[in-house]
């Protein structure tokens, strides 16, 4: 939902979450426009539901943007501005935990610049970034686009960028990541898990030396000795 707080970002596997996707005019999160915003409801690890939306961004796509996701000028003429497309989106979304691939840097960024511009409030959903998660998971792994995932565990990449199929691309990833999450968490191997809020502990430095501090910090600052 919307608040006057951005949400966090976790670093764990959770059941129950909305992940979503956004193809956009460019790659600036500064000047480039949405032009379509997907999502798929899952609930227990299952999608129930889906959300897809082609928006009008009221300029131009450039060619190259269009070679890329196939979204052109005439498919938006008559969908939605992202105003309108942006409230059916955190209508279907809720208070959900949000996922995503690279959401972080990217599509995040669109949706807290967008919703202060339009309502004069940013989304305070939790969130979930599926590429930090296979970074952790799967540090043997050269690259890490959604793609790469894909390809890794057997998953088809037909129709890749659009954001529909993109979301059920990732969702199936992220359930494949969440087994790794668990088997870790079982055997306490490789990972550590804060006792406060189920995030990652990860090795810092203080002024003493290393500590384990969690990502979730500054929300969390458990931390614990080496």
């Amino acid at each position: 939902m919307l608040g006057n707080k951005k949400g966090r970002r976790l670093e764990r596997y959770v059941p129950d979450y909305v992940l979503f996707d956004v193809e956009t005019t460019g790659t600036s999160t500064y000047r480039d426009r949405v032009i379509e915003i997907s999502a798929v409801k899952v609930k227990g690890g299952q999608v129930i539901e889906e959300f897809t939306s082609l928006v009008n961004p009221e300029c131009p796509i450039p060619y190259y943007a269009s070679r890329v996701n196939g979204i052109t000028d005439d498919m938006v003429k008559d969908a939605p501005v992202f105003e309108e497309a942006l409230a059916d989106f955190f209508a279907f979304a809720g208070d959900e935990v949000l996922a995503g691939h690279n959401i972080h840097t990217f599509d995040m960024a669109f949706l807290y610049r967008d919703c202060m511009a339009y309502f004069g409030k940013v989304p305070d959903n939790d969130y979930v970034d599926t590429l930090v998660i296979a970074r952790s998971c799967l540090p043997q792994l050269r690259h890490h686009k959604l793609t790469d995932l894909a390809d890794y565990y057997g998953i088809s990449t037909v129709g890749a960028h659009r954001a529909l199929n993109d979301c059920h691309m990732n969702q199936q990833v992220f359930e494949q990541l969440g087994k790794v999450l668990g088997d870790r968490r079982q055997s306490g191997q490789n990972v550590r898990i804060c006792p406060r809020c189920g995030q990652i502990l990860r090795k810092r430095t203080g002024i003493y030396g290393e500590f384990w501090g969690c990502s979730g910090y500054p929300e969390c600052r458990y931390t614990a000795n080496i």
